[in-house]
């Protein structure tokens, strides 16, 4: 289990702790936190000191789109929020994914995982065992539906209940008085591409802190990515600036 204090790290690094786009005279703190952040991370998972050590010499967070159920991958997600997060907060950020199996060790090496999809799915018995592991011991996870697919979600919210339910961890809307729509930008509402009902963020929280975030609506920003297409979905509009604080979350938490 992570050692206690690591998840207030940035709480203790950064001083008054408050939405932090506009703090400028921050940003040494912020670096310096970021750095604080990587070296926990990686020694909390395992890492012996040369491996962490060679996790943090960029001091950039770096973020993995999942592989997953055999060969599905995440690609259609994607990823110029974080170039904002790297622009707007003065935090080091990779500004491009790094593709990592479920199934492996390699998904300890990151802070923060993604992961959408379009059809129905699987998780296989390693899958499970590694999720439950990741988001129980300081990992993230956010979770898009690609496209608003209904077979996606469907699958998404079965196989969750297989790898979390035995702990007595479900799905629960996120209310929007949440901390989590106010860490760099604050969102009074979510815009879908069509207002035919209310979006919404659903989350698995884990010893008082949300580990997974999940929109059925999907936060793909999908006029963004190469090579895909969102036909017929009812994505979320506003997603870079609330992947951009979903982010932010899982480091501040």
């Amino acid at each position: 289990m992570p050692p206690a204090g690591i998840s207030n790290l940035w709480i203790i690094l950064i001083p008054n702790h408050e939405p932090i786009a506009m703090k400028t005279t921050n940003i040494r703190h912020l670096r310096r936190a970021a750095t604080a952040f990587l070296v926990a991370f990686a020694l909390t998972h395992g890492f012996v000191a040369h491996e962490a050590a060679a996790m943090v010499q960029s001091r950039s967070i770096q973020c993995a789109n999942l592989i997953y159920a055999g060969t599905n991958t995440s690609r259609c997600f994607s990823d110029e929020f974080l170039s904002i997060m790297q622009r707007e907060t003065a935090i080091p950020t990779e500004r491009r994914f790094r593709s990592v199996r479920l199934n492996s060790d390699e998904l300890f090496r990151y802070p923060f995982v993604m992961i959408t999809g379009e059809s129905d799915f699987n998780f296989t018995a390693n899958e499970r065992d590694n999720l439950r592991r990741y988001l129980t011991n300081g990992g993230f996870m956010l979770a898009s539906a690609g496209c608003s697919s209904s077979d996606w979600d469907r699958a998404f919210r079965r196989n969750m209940v297989q790898v979390l339910g035995d702990d007595g961890l479900e799905l629960t809307r996120i209310p929007m008085d949440h901390p989590i729509f106010r860490t760099v930008y604050t969102i009074e509402n979510l815009d879908l591409a069509s207002t035919d009902e209310n979006a919404y963020l659903e989350g698995i929280t884990h010893q008082g802190k949300i580990v997974l975030v999940y929109s059925r609506h999907g936060l793909n920003n999908t006029a963004n990515t190469n090579g895909c297409c969102c036909c017929g979905g009812n994505e979320i509009r506003n997603a870079d600036r609330l992947n951009v604080n979903i982010l932010m979350y899982s480091l501040l938490h």
